[in-house]
């Protein structure tokens, strides 16, 4: 494992704080949140806590800055991510007075741990893409744009990044209510339409329109991939936001059909999550 100078390793912590205050802040501001972090139960929040560093350990390995680093270092990154998580969302909490003295431990824990999870995806993001990029990174520029050539084809690294990208857009707008009022409100062809379009939006920013690095993390040298990759990354976005749903209690009391909505609405944010935020947050 490599030994990191101290001036570098608070570089990053910086870069981190930045990039997890910028991905998360409107969730640590979103009184929703705030709820779902009260009457969440111990095994969800563990359920959510595991499931977190999974994510970061997965966008670590084929997503972060260093991935020339073994596991045990891609381990230790996303320790530390997880941790710089939790103090944020502590502090930026404190701050703006949702944990007082007269809070009870559950409700201080609730609230810190599910605002962390968004949080420390950020901090990911942020230390891996909000660096300017020293002299050594320089001097193997055409080295690192071989290795992401070839990440195009490595299809479960990209799904696991899509999936990253599709939980940050989509955990943002999860928490509110407009996403239950929506479903409810919205009829079925209205609903069609709104998938056909995510289905649209997400082939046309993978393959179409040029939009940045797409060439570089997308495969499309045949007709079928380019039909297999908008499909993969609508169904991720799906995926993704039905875990995000559910987590914050969206099914709760719901019929299948208001929960298959719920979801169909949620994944317009999924689907930009994992098109686009997929290729920023490599870039």
């Amino acid at each position: 494992m490599r030994r990191r100078p101290v001036k570098e390793s608070l570089r990053e912590y910086g870069r981190g704080i930045a990039g997890g205050l910028l991905f998360s802040l409107p969730l640590l501001y979103t009184m929703e949140v705030w709820w779902a972090g009260f009457i969440s139960q111990p095994g969800n929040l563990l359920v959510y806590f595991v499931a977190t560093f999974v994510l970061l350990l997965g966008y670590n390995r084929y997503g972060g800055f260093r991935r020339d680093v073994d596991w045990s270092e891609v381990f230790t990154d996303s320790v530390e991510e997880l941790g710089l998580g939790l103090l944020v969302s502590a502090g930026v909490l404190w701050l703006i007075g949702r944990i007082q003295w007269g809070s009870s431990l559950q409700e201080i824990v609730g609230m810190v741990v599910v605002e962390a999870g968004s949080v420390a995806i950020g901090v990911s993001v942020g230390t891996a893409q909000l660096g300017a990029g020293g002299d050594d990174e320089e001097g193997t520029e055409d080295e690192e744009d071989s290795r992401r050539l070839e990440a195009a084809d490595h299809v479960p690294a990209q799904v696991v990044i899509a999936f990253c990208g599709a939980v940050l857009f989509a955990a943002n707008v999860a928490p509110t209510e407009e996403i239950l009022m929506i479903a409810v409100e919205t009829t079925p062809w209205r609903l069609l339409g709104l998938a056909l379009v995510s289905l649209l939006l997400g082939g046309l920013i993978l393959f179409q329109i040029d939009f940045t690095q797409a060439h570089r993390f997308t495969r499309q040298s045949l007709p079928w991939d380019v039909v297999a990759g908008t499909f993969v990354t609508y169904a991720v976005a799906l995926v993704a936001s039905a875990l995000v749903l559910w987590f914050f209690g969206g099914f709760d009391g719901n019929a299948p059909p208001v929960c298959v909505a719920q979801v169909v609405v949620l994944g317009l944010a999924g689907t930009l999550g994992a098109s686009a935020g997929r290729l920023l947050i490599q870039s």
